[in-house]
């Protein structure tokens, strides 16, 4: 695993995460139990939960990275 560590993911940032060749950009809105986090996608608007990215497992290119 590359790039940030979970627990060091913090509300108001904004973060890449790629997994299975797959990218998401989003911006962490609220800070969930257990290291879970509630998200809203940077070009979709739409809100999700960090975990539901991985939930069937994290892939060789699994990286979560702070963007400006």
């Amino acid at each position: 695993m590359k790039g940030l560590a979970l627990s060091s993911l913090r509300v108001g940032k904004k973060y890449r995460l790629v997994n299975f060749d797959e990218t998401y950009e989003f911006v962490i809105e609220r800070a969930l139990f257990n290291y879970d986090f509630e998200a809203k996608d940077l070009f979709t608007m739409e809100r999700y939960k960090i975990k539901d990215l991985f939930k069937f497992g994290k892939g060789k290119d699994f990286e979560i990275l702070e963007i400006s």
